[in-house]
């Protein structure tokens, strides 16, 4: 039985673009469904009591939620083309990268969200600490990655969405962090992978907050 999904994305979002990517690379088809998940209108909390995005909507009307989670539905749905390494030490690595990526987003959302605050409410001690959290995750990509075609072994796979999708976000929403010239490598990978199909029709792009949010 074919299955067709739903995706509720956000179009910055580096956590639904990894759930798209992950699509395209498996040749599946979707909906998708662009949502400002912070806004009173947003469908979200009817797919995700923790009303968050990505969630992937199935046929029965039940949703997957949380990018990693999504991923890994997939994959056990769709084994071909596999993204996560069957090799042991190949899959903790590719882990590895999306636990560091993930954490670097979140930093980036978490200084968005303080910088949304009056000047006068806002802690630069707070935002020093995820500024110290994207320094770190993104110095410990560069050591990770080195130079090398695929993040991890010889072929494309979570790690490459997850670098890719971080880096992307980090230039997007964060581009004070002049990244690029910090980290040659990494902005030789991040070229190479926003050259591919699947990225190509994923890029990010920012949505206007019309609603308070903090």
């Amino acid at each position: 039985m074919v299955m067709t999904y739903k995706v509720v994305s956000a179009t910055p979002s580096p956590f639904a673009r990894k759930v798209r990517i992950a699509l395209f690379e498996k040749g599946l088809q979707f909906e998708l469904i662009t949502e400002v998940p912070w806004h009173s209108a947003t469908i979200t909390p009817k797919f995700n009591p923790l009303e968050k995005l990505p969630i992937l909507i199935l046929d029965d009307g039940s949703s997957v939620y949380e990018s990693s989670f999504i991923i890994q539905y997939l994959e056990l749905r769709h084994p071909e083309p596999p993204l996560i390494p069957h090799d042991i030490d190949q899959n903790i690595a590719a882990r590895r990268l999306e636990v560091l990526c993930d954490g670097v987003c979140d930093a980036i959302v978490l200084i968005l969200l303080e910088r949304m605050r009056s000047a006068s409410s806002q802690s630069a001690e707070w935002i020093d600490r995820q500024r110290r959290k994207i320094d770190g995750g993104v110095r410990a990509l560069a050591e990770l990655v080195g130079n090398a075609t695929y993040s991890v072994g010889d072929r494309f796979s979570l790690g490459d969405i997850a670098v890719g999708t971080a880096l992307g976000y980090a230039s997007l929403r964060f581009a004070e962090f002049d990244w690029k010239d910090a980290y040659p490598s990494l902005a030789r990978f991040s070229e190479r992978i926003e050259d591919r199909a699947s990225f190509k029709e994923t890029v990010p792009v920012i949505q206007n907050i019309s609603e308070k949010v903090v």
